[in-house]
């Protein structure tokens, strides 16, 4: 009985374990909201989801840092393709756009900074991007601190995609080439062997322990 409790807290140990490593899906990805020159059709933001996720009633606002103000408004559409990634970019007049394989394209133009975007469904917000240096009465609708403003030409992109740890200062890096569709993702790791090894070591003295003292006693008892 001792040995089955302790593989059920094992494998609840193990379950715990890669249950904390799990996020909220999709968030934001990557933002490029100011290119060298005009900004018409070469900005982009991208998310990051489970792929096949239905993007029905899923939005993207713009939140200026000054007054709150909301807008643009990007109403998404479609789902999100094999490689998880999914890529809006700015639309010029004429229908085009610079940033290759989007998935939409859309009207938008984000300002500078200080300024956030938001990721929402419907009316629940999913996840918050703020970016620039805030000061007192501006209007952060990030999470944690803001992640830096960028130069002309870079973006703000996540370490790791799939990664959210609810504050864009330590998730977000400024990349001086935007990547748009394709991002790093955290590894997955599975039980090491040490831990697996070292569980089941443990479960087995909790059985080995016993049987010895079980054996002394019959040759004390044959002695």
């Amino acid at each position: 009985m001792q040995f089955r409790n302790m593989a059920f807290v094992s494998t609840a140990a193990l379950a715990a374990l890669a249950s904390g490593s799990a996020q909220a899906l999709p968030v934001l990805s990557e933002l490029y909201y100011d290119a060298v020159g005009s900004d018409d059709g070469e900005s982009f933001v991208e998310i990051y989801g489970l792929p096949g996720t239905s993007l029905e009633g899923f939005a993207i606002d713009g939140v200026n840092g000054t007054n709150g103000a909301v807008g643009p408004t990007i109403l998404l559409s479609g789902v999100i393709g094999g490689s998880g990634l999914y890529v809006v970019a700015d639309r010029r007049s004429d229908g085009t756009s610079s940033v290759a394989g989007a998935d939409l394209l859309a009207n938008f133009d984000f300002q500078n900074g200080p300024d956030s975007i938001v990721l929402r469904q419907g009316a629940s917000v999913l996840d918050g991007l703020g970016y620039g240096t805030f000061v007192v009465g501006e209007i952060n609708a990030g999470e944690g601190m803001a992640a830096p403003g960028v130069s002309a030409g870079s973006s703000l992109a996540r370490r790791f995609a799939d990664l959210d740890t609810n504050d864009n200062a330590a998730d977000f890096v400024v990349l001086t080439t935007p990547t748009p569709g394709s991002a790093p993702i955290s590894p997955v790791p599975e039980p090491g062997s040490a831990l697996l090894l070292g569980l089941g070591l443990s479960g087995l003295a909790s059985v080995q322990r016993p049987r010895r003292a079980v054996a002394a006693r019959v040759r004390s008892t044959h002695g």
